[in-house]
């Protein structure tokens, strides 16, 4: 599927990835004559490693899932990206092509923005090469912090820290992808994950209350679980 940008729902995908923020509405219509949507089903691949893929992929409805493979085929989920965020970007600016997979998780309508026009863009438009920059550093840095965590926490610490970090106001996480998908992101195993949140329910540390939601009900135990403690 090929069209503007503006075909793909109620409000252009360019409008709200935060990267073109800062852009006036004259400058937005730059983007979009160099941009085009399409639509992925469900389980289809959006790019796979090795290939050169020079382009900017912004989604604007469903959930893409940006994974790696280990040399024994053991999947790493980097990031789950929603709407308004963008993946691909590494391909703009490295020789190199991409070690990574892209994957719709969900029947997914993305603006996709032609890498080499997108870069002449940015000579004219420097605003958009620093939000780039910020986001990219923004990755960065909580991929040191998993690779930290990994390397110096245990798994409970892991899981509870994430309880943490993600709990709503009322104490409650929604579970915004499989339990699959979240165990490869915090570097364990699906059953690890599973058995772990049993153990933290047994100990009277979360209630599960449905599949995807999670209600945390002594918020004071979890962080003795990530300082080390029981």
């Amino acid at each position: 599927m090929s069209c503007g940008c503006q075909s793909c729902g109620q409000k252009n995908c360019i409008e709200i990835v935060p990267i073109f923020s800062s852009l006036n509405a004259s400058e937005v219509r730059e983007v979009a004559a160099i941009t085009r949507a399409r639509t992925y089903d469900k389980g289809q691949a959006i790019y796979n490693a090795g290939e050169r893929k020079e382009k900017l992929f912004v989604v604007h409805v469903g959930k893409v899932k940006i994974y790696r493979l280990s040399q024994a085929g053991k999947e790493q989920v980097i990031r789950l990206v929603r709407p308004g965020q963008f993946f691909g970007e590494l391909a703009l600016f490295s020789p190199q092509a991409s070690a990574e997979y892209a994957l719709a998780l969900e029947q997914s309508t993305m603006c996709v923005i032609e890498g080499p026009r997108l870069k002449t863009l940015m000579t004219t438009h420097p605003s958009i090469g620093l939000k780039v920059m910020e986001e990219l550093s923004s990755r960065l840095d909580k991929a040191e912090s998993l690779i930290r965590d990994i390397a110096l926490q245990s798994v409970e610490q892991r899981l509870a820290r994430f309880l943490l970090d993600e709990a709503q106001g009322n104490g409650e996480v929604w579970l915004k992808t499989t339990k699959g998908n979240l165990a490869s992101q915090l570097g364990m195993s699906q059953e690890s994950l599973s058995r772990k949140l049993a153990s933290f329910q047994a100990r009277g540390l979360i209630a599960l209350k449905a599949s995807r939601i999670i209600t945390l009900t002594a918020k004071s135990g979890l962080e003795a679980v990530v300082d080390g403690g029981d």
